[in-house]
């Protein structure tokens, strides 16, 4: 869907924010940008949208190079999200949200009929909000706000900067399985950019590692980045604590569960779906004080979970990415 060719970006003083960059984003997924402060993240995404001209490359959207694009149409097209959301403060929500769709010249009542349909999609009951004001809302209600008017007009890409930053860690929870849940169920193709590198593992299908100067150090799947980092920069960035990330980003594997033999079902701390993480089974067992976790697939038992399987599993995970790299 988004495919960047050797780009790069370098200002008139000198500076280099990115370097010769290929990436490409596979439609339906969502990919995380990540990296210190300076190393391009922003600037990669607003080349996409063309608020920033690349020095060097292409950039195709969907097979077609964005440079032959008029840059409003093309950006008419891109929902596009920012930390500071940007609502207009003179306009009710509703009318905030059905922006684009009117300047693509919906008729009103179509638009408006959209505007309450996703406001309805991110949380914000429409009888309560849609004629309210910013000012009205908290933080991470604007945030919602921010991202329906980005959907509006039911574009096929979505870039999202820093979108979740700036509210506090429990809304900042809240808010990204919220959003999880609406990328599942409308399959919208996703680059978000974050510094934060759990933020990263727990919402990117992939996750993309920027060094300083705008260097590409890693692109790879969340288990792959954390069980195999590419060189001992990644394995800085990603952390000491990579291991315990590695929990909420590793699934159970029925190969390593452990029947049920003798066991008694007060033992349990309950049951889990096989498709759980581990960061969901060790939850489990924390919280219920309990020894092992049954696994189960539909109305199927599928035998019990222990700290020692999960010892297992993540060894066995480890060696899996190290094989693969």
């Amino acid at each position: 869907m988004i495919r960047l060719d050797g780009v790069g970006k370098t200002y008139e003083d000198g500076t280099v924010a990115v370097v010769s960059l290929d990436l490409d984003v596979a439609a339906n997924t969502l990919v995380c940008l990540v990296g210190p402060s300076g190393c391009g993240k922003s600037t990669i995404l607003k080349m996409v949208n063309r608020l920033i001209e690349p020095t060097a490359g292409r950039i195709y959207l969907d097979g077609a190079d964005v440079t032959d694009t008029d840059p409003v149409e093309l950006r008419r097209g891109i929902g596009y999200v920012i930390q500071q959301v940007g609502l207009f403060p003179h306009q009710d929500i509703a009318t905030n949200v059905a922006t684009v769709p009117s300047l693509l010249g919906w008729e009103r009542k179509r638009a408006r009929a959209r505007s309450l349909e996703l406001l309805e999609l991110v949380g914000l009951d429409p009888e309560v909000f849609a004629k309210r004001y910013p000012h009205q809302l908290s933080g991470g209600q604007r945030q919602r706000v921010g991202v329906a008017r980005a959907l509006a007009a039911d574009p096929p890409v979505l870039l999202m900067d820093e979108p979740f930053g700036a509210v506090d860690p429990i809304v900042r929870a809240r808010l990204q399985d919220e959003f999880l849940r609406i990328q599942r169920d409308l399959g919208k193709t996703v680059v978000m950019v974050t510094h934060d590198i759990d933020e990263a593992v727990k919402m990117g299908d992939r996750v993309a590692v920027f060094a300083a100067g705008g260097r590409l150090a890693q692109y790879d799947a969340p288990a792959a980045l954390l069980g195999a980092p590419a060189d001992e920069f990644v394995a800085e960035f990603v952390g000491r604590a990579r291991g315990m990330r590695r929990l909420a980003v590793t699934p159970i594997d029925p190969a390593h569960l452990e029947p049920m033999d003798g066991v008694a079902a007060s033992e349990l701390a309950g049951t889990l779906d096989v498709g759980a993480t581990l960061e969901e089974a060790m939850a489990l067992l924390l919280r219920e004080d309990k020894a092992m976790v049954g696994v189960t697939q539909g109305a199927r038992f599928l035998g019990v979970l222990t700290p020692n399987g999960i010892h297992r599993m993540l060894r066995a995970d480890v060696r899996s990415q190290q094989e693969r790299s």
